[in-house]
């Protein structure tokens, strides 16, 4: 590759699930505040495109329908349409499947510089395989994904103020969801679900946590969920239970169930997106980890690593995303966790970043 001036429109993409492109919101909003004299283009799907809220000036974010855009026609098409309207010299990749190698192949042959995250899929086997796992922590995603702006030769560091925390949300954001919060008030988030059943704690248990909480005199208790299925079992979890909040009814959007986590004062949640939308507010949280395991990346940036709650098992961890089934059948990593130890963990120390 001959030499490349320096980096001045940069396109950057991560589609894939809503958690991994808030893991990678704090090292793009870095990147751009790092480097003001240049031009930042995220491209992502619709939904995801929603969680950045306030972003900086250079960075501009495009939620596409990938649907439009399918097969290498359509993602010709697509590239085409980036170019004509952003004129690119810089493309870094943050997520490595078939469809953005398709748009790297396309880069390079305009010209232009490319850069890709390692996502160390031989080192994340061996650390899941059934037998001789190598148990040791792997590099988080955000730092590699600050590699790969590194590589391009976009200067970026760890630094991320929390969203909402400079200026405090407004309760209208979240009203249709729960008045604004009284004085002496504690409320909790509760994020149940994630994509897949290991990394699910069983409901049955939740619903022992709830009712702990609910007897707690000026506690509320916000549980996150969306879709039908999920609204229906929040609404067994919540049943009878005034201060608890079915917010999978609420719809109050991505921006304001960010507004309300910035105003909880914890967060209990599984390895799942929620986990790292509340990390985007500064919102200590409490996870829950049976499959998966913290040391395969994918922890909350900024969370304690002691509120992690896993048990230690010769079978831990075997899956990156918690969707292989249970080679015990009996998903202890998760049915074993006595709820005492989860509620000792919340109750271990008061969030600091709660205002």
């Amino acid at each position: 590759m001959g030499k490349k001036t320096e980096a001045r429109n940069i396109l950057i993409t991560r589609f894939s699930a809503l958690g991994d492109v808030a893991l990678a919101l704090p090292v793009v909003y870095d990147a751009c505040r790092k480097n003001p004299g240049r031009n930042f283009v995220f491209l992502t799907r619709k939904l995801p495109a929603k969680l950045f809220i306030d972003h900086p000036e250079n960075l501009t974010v495009v939620g596409i329908d990938t649907a439009a855009y399918k097969g290498v026609a359509g993602l010709r098409r697509l590239f085409r349409e980036l170019m004509e309207k952003y004129a690119f010299d810089t493309y870094v990749d943050l997520h490595d499947v078939l469809r953005t190698s398709i748009l790297r192949i396309l880069a390079r042959l305009g010209g232009l510089r490319v850069t890709k995250i390692h996502k160390g899929r031989r080192e994340k086997k061996a650390l899941t395989r059934n037998s001789a796992k190598k148990l040791v922590e792997l590099l988080h995603s955000s730092d590699r994904y600050r590699d790969a702006f590194r590589r391009a030769g976009i200067e970026v560091s760890a630094d991320f103020t929390p969203l909402f925390h400079t200026t405090p949300p407004a309760p209208a954001l979240y009203a249709q969801a729960t008045s604004p919060k009284k004085d002496g008030e504690k409320w909790l988030a509760v994020a149940p679900f994630a994509a897949h059943k290991g990394k699910i704690y069983p409901l049955s248990l939740m619903a022992e946590i709830i009712d702990h909480y609910t007897a707690i005199p000026g506690m509320k208790i916000f549980v996150f969920g969306a879709g039908d299925e999920e609204k229906q079992r929040i609404d067994t979890l919540a049943k009878g239970r005034e201060n608890v909040v079915n917010m999978a009814e609420k719809k109050i959007g991505i921006k304001g169930e960010l507004a309300l986590m910035s105003r909880c004062d914890s967060m209990l949640a599984m390895d799942s997106a929620n986990m790292h939308l509340a990390s985007l507010v500064g919102l200590r949280t409490v996870s829950v980890w049976g499959a998966t395991h913290p040391f395969c990346g994918f922890y909350g940036i900024g969370q304690d690593r002691a509120d992690a709650v896993q048990l230690d098992m010769v079978c831990r961890p075997c899956s990156v995303f918690g969707n292989k089934p249970c080679r015990r059948g009996d998903y202890h990593c998760l049915n074993g966790i006595n709820p005492q130890l989860i509620i000792s963990r919340i109750d271990a120390k008061p969030n600091s970043n709660a205002r």
